[in-house]
């Protein structure tokens, strides 16, 4: 006996299961059929019978990082990884000094976001002065190949590369971010 319980059990269940999945359907008729009709509308928007799509041959993708920014721009006279030129602190024949670090060991945590902002728009030559003849910038402008959200993108990487690093018992990215309250990025489009 049972045995007989045991197998009339699961046929009820399923039945059971069926009668409730007849009722949603009919009860959602309308939402269904108006899913249908979407996809068939969609559908006829897709390729025009000479076989090309609206748009063909237009590439959309996403704006560069600031990673892949300073890539192009940055990293030929700063390193891959930001780890400047060798000797930076001792001017060239020139009179220039070479790329500093931007790593984190160098000096450019010293500086806040305004100034950054500022060297790498305008160029490193803003600060050279008669007075001072021991400094001479090689740092060109980028003001006009970058945009300003692309120099933010850009000096965002660069702080990113500082990690956690440490000195004099401080946090660069801390102490950078203090001085960058009074001296911040300026509003877009300047």
């Amino acid at each position: 006996m049972r045995r007989t319980r045991v197998c009339r059990r699961p046929l009820w269940l399923a039945v059971s299961f069926s009668r409730s999945i007849v009722s949603a359907v009919a009860r959602h008729a309308p939402i269904i059929t108006a899913f249908a009709f979407a996809v068939v509308v969609l559908g006829a928007c897709g390729p025009d019978p000479g076989g090309a799509s609206p748009s063909a041959g237009v590439t959309v993708s996403a704006p560069p990082t600031g990673r892949e920014i300073f890539a192009a721009n940055c990293a030929v006279c700063h390193g891959a990884e930001g780890e400047g030129q060798p000797n930076w602190q001792i001017a060239k024949d020139d009179g220039t000094l070479p790329a500093p670090p931007l790593n984190g060991d160098g000096h450019t945590w010293h500086h806040a976001d305004g100034l950054l902002y500022r060297i790498v728009s305008q160029g490193g030559t803003q600060f050279e002065s008669p007075r001072d003849r021991g400094f001479k910038s090689a740092m060109p402008a980028f003001g006009d190949r970058l945009s300003h959200d692309e120099i933010i993108a850009v000096l965002t990487h660069v702080k990113n590369l500082w990690g956690d690093k440490i000195r004099m018992g401080f946090s660069i990215r801390e102490s950078q971010a203090l001085l960058s309250e009074r001296d911040p990025f300026p509003p877009g489009g300047e």
